[in-house]
Order: structure tokens, then sequence, then C-alpha cells
């Protein structure tokens, strides 16, 4: 199995080159050259595993360049109770016709984790097969959960560092005391002026620049990422669709082979993708339901063709989804389309902010997915109403993606069961999930929690918790026109 990139199809590297590097040179994302398969019997056979031997399964036929033993010490490593509170890893509730997803019982208690506790061991044996010397330092932008779940899976690791960026008034309280209270000694966490988009764009800009790439190359430091432009953070979203379509037939819930549709809120489109790729491999999956929040840039795309990002940005209670520029979308644009197309949108993109895809793409796109959205009031109603109805707690993020499958429901009279991607724990957005209750919104975060932990009898983390007595370490905000210069004179100080 090799790697290409979506902007140049002539390159040709192993999973161990596309891990270490995260992103092309050129500005592409890595992806498979081919997209292997798997059967029915190979589903129904999970039944009777662990996540951890499910999940090497499924890397061994992505990562062909690793032994069979380098996959399993990083499943096994990544995926068990010292990561994770359940040893199921995942969790999936029933809500009438919808199943729940949980990816949020790991350390971060958001689905980053499914994959983020893993991506390190990745990266240091892809770095030890191509004998990388240097010190690879992970970049990361984050709109609340990756930054986090980056931050834990990558503290301490040797021969690493990782900087991370957020906006500074883009993510919740408590994903923002998650960040900067973290404790690691390789570990630097940062607040920018802007939006999520600032954010990536400005690492994307520092992947791009080759001062930078040689000033780094001086200090024997080489960049990487941790987001899921990185093919390490995206194949292992690829697993839980695939694992739960086993639970759900060993729980007699669907017969064998039944197709399911997905839903999955998202804002950078990797989560919805990692589900598309578990649909090309064999997954019986019918619709592809792509759920976004106010900032509704990926409804309006799969509605008109048109991706336009001169648009207000809003901010909104589900956060991890205030996205404008979808990175992980180039990636479904190339296996629809080829990699001229990709450059001449892209490039748009940067020059105009807008760009539109032809009739064939629109068609195909429209077959595989459906979009929707909803505002801030209708993802509060839906907090209330479901926890009314089954006495079940739901995020912000995982609200929006019910919310939407339900309006598809009205429009489509589609009664296909349903797996819905559930994104991170409630006590994670505090604030909007009490007001949803109505409870008193006017204390501290910490208050907040214990007011939903006596209305809902739902357990807070430990995690969560144990952040009331920690104190900031990281306090810095900068402009996104200065990140480049912080990043090399972080590497440069800590030489």
């Amino acid at each position: 199995m090799t790697y290409k990139s979506t902007r140049d199809s002539n390159l040709k590297i192993t999973s161990a080159e596309a891990i270490a590097r995260g992103i092309s040179a050129e500005g592409g994302l890595f992806l498979p050259e081919e997209i292997p398969t798997i059967t029915l019997e190979e589903i129904k056979e999970f039944s009777a595993l662990p996540y951890s031997a499910r999940a090497t399964k499924i890397f061994k036929k992505f990562l062909t360049d690793f032994t069979d033993e380098e996959i399993e010490m990083c499943t096994k490593n990544a995926y068990s109770t010292k990561n994770f509170e359940t040893e199921n890893i995942t969790e999936i509730a029933k809500l009438d016709n919808k199943y729940l997803l949980e990816l949020w019982h790991g350390k971060t208690c958001a689905f980053k984790d499914m994959a983020l506790q893993i991506l390190p061991y990745l990266l240091v044996v892809s770095a030890k097969k191509l004998n990388i010397s240097k010190e690879i330092v992970i970049l990361v932008a984050t709109s609340g959960d990756t930054g986090k779940a980056a931050l834990e899976g990558f503290k301490d690791i040797k021969g690493t560092r990782i900087i991370v960026f957020y906006p500074e008034d883009g993510v919740s309280p408590m994903q923002k005391k998650q960040m900067i209270t973290q404790y690691g000694d390789n570990v630097l966490v940062c607040a920018v002026k802007g939006n999520f988009d600032d954010c990536q764009n400005g690492v994307k800009a520092i992947f791009a620049d080759k001062d930078t790439e040689t000033a780094l190359s001086t200090l024997n430091c080489q960049l990487s990422s941790a987001n899921s432009i990185n093919w390490g953070r995206l194949a292992p979203q690829i697993i839980y669709y695939i694992s739960a379509y086993a639970d759900l037939i060993e729980k007699g819930e669907i017969a064998d082979g039944e197709k399911i549709n997905i839903v999955v809120p998202t804002g950078n489109f990797g989560n919805i993708l990692a589900a598309y790729y578990a649909k090309k491999m064999g997954l019986p999956i019918n619709k592809l339901i792509c759920a976004s929040n106010k900032n509704k840039i990926l409804t309006d795309f799969l509605s008109t063709g048109v991706y336009d990002c001169n648009r207000e940005f809003y901010t909104t209670s589900s956060p991890s989804m205030d996205i404008l520029i979808s990175s992980n979308l180039e990636r479904l644009l190339y296996l629809l389309s080829d990699d001229e197309s990709i450059k001449n949108w892209f490039d748009q993109l940067k020059k105009t902010g807008k760009y539109q895809v032809n009739s064939d793409v629109l068609n195909k796109l429209q077959e595989e997915f459906y979009g929707g959205f909803c505002d801030d009031k209708e993802t509060q109603d839906t907090i209330k109403s479901v926890f009314k109805e089954y006495n079940y707690l739901a995020d912000t993020h995982t609200a929006v993606g019910i919310k939407v499958y339900d309006d598809y429901v009205s429009k489509t009279d589609d009664k296909t069961k349903t797996l819905i991607a559930s994104t991170a724990n409630p006590y994670k957005f505090s604030q909007a999930v009490l007001q949803a209750l109505g409870g008193n919104i006017s204390a501290d975060e910490f208050t907040q929690i214990e007011e939903i932990e006596n209305i809902s009898n739902l357990t807070i983390p430990k995690s969560l918790a144990d952040l009331k007595e920690k104190s900031p370490i990281y306090k810095d905000i900068i402009s996104k026109d200065d990140m480049k210069n912080y990043v090399l004179n972080y590497i440069k100080s800590s030489k």
C-alpha cells in the first residue's frame, strides 16, 4: 500500500512517511492509493475481539509497511483501560431507531482520543522505520477537543515536541482549562487572536514555508501534524464505525448486511470522511448525513456545489464545529475527481475564498451525502427534549447531529436505522447544557457541572472534576501573523 498526495498523484510514499510528514510539501494531503476491502464475515468476527484487536486487523490493511508486531504494540498500548474508562472503549446508547456511538470515554472526554491515543505510537514507530534522528515538532490547530487530546497523547514522548494553537475566544471554558493546565516537558499551548480557521491557516502556512523548514533543520527538527490532515489521525477513525456495526449485529439490533445511515456532527470533515472510507471498504452504509451548526458552509456546499468562505463567522455553543475551511474535504474531492481539479479549486479558494465543483462531482456528492444544520436555539431545544424523553444527556455537538437527523427523516421519510456519532461528554460544554436543562448558568463552570450532575445523575468524569484545583500554566496570546516566529523562538530557546 503506497500513499499519494491530493495535489501530486505522481508522488508515491509509504504509510510511515505519510504519518511522519503529516502534509505534503506542495500543500496536499496524503491518502492511500487504493481503498482496501473488508468483508461482512470479517466484520462479524469482530464481535469476539476486543477493540484493540479490531483496530489491529484494520490497520494491517492500511499500514502494510508496518510489521504485525509493530501494529499490535500500537493498538494494545493505545486502546486499553489505562486510557479509556470502559472496557469496550466505545459504547452505544439506543434511542428508538437511532443509536448514539459514544466516542468520549477517553482521557479528554472527546472523540479525538480515539485517534490521538494511538497517533504518538504510530509516529514513533514511523520515525524509527525511516531512521529519523531529528526531533519531531508537532503543530496543532484546535477548535477545542483536538488540542487537549493531542497534548495528552504526546506529553513526554521522547523525540517529540508539541505546540497547540487555539482561538482565544473560540473554545469552551472547560476546553480551555484542559489545555492551559496541561503538564509535560515537551508541550506548549498558545491562544491566537482570531478563530479556528486563523489557527489552521497559520499552521498550514508554517508547513509550506521553506525558510521555516530550513531554520528548523539547522536546529535538528522537522515538522509533523496531529490534526486530521495527518493520515495517522484519520485512519483510526475508520475503525470505530466498522466496530460499531459489528456491535449492532452482536446485540441483535441489525441483521447481517443491513444498511444503516451514519450521522456525524463535523466541521473539519475528518470524522465523516472516515465513515465514507468505511463505506468504500465495504461497510453497509446507506446515507452519510453531515450535520453542521450555524456555520453551515458544508450544508450549503453539499446542496449547491459552491464552497464560499466569504460569509459571517459565528461563535456557537458547539465550538468544535465553528469552522469555515474544512480541510479534509480536499481528500474526498480528490477521490471524486483528480489532482488538477484539486489544484484549481484550492488555488481559487486561496485567492478568492470560493470555488465551485462541476456537476459530475456534485452529483456524486449528493448520492453519498446529505447536509443539514441547526442553530443554537435548536441545539438547546434538542438537549432538553432528548433528556426529557429518554433521560439521556447529549452535549451540544451530539445534539446538532440528533436535530439534523430528525430533520432528515421529516424531509425524506427514510426510516433506516441510524448511527449518530456522539463526539463529546456533555460536561465539556457545561454552560450550554445547563442552560438547556433550565439551570443556573451564572456560576463558574465547576459549580455548573455539579448542578448538571444533580439534575441528570450522570457522573462527572474525574479528569474534568480534577481541573478545579489546577492552575493555568500557559498564558500567551499572539496574533495569527506571529505564529511562525513563535514556533521558531520556542524551538531555539528549548535547545
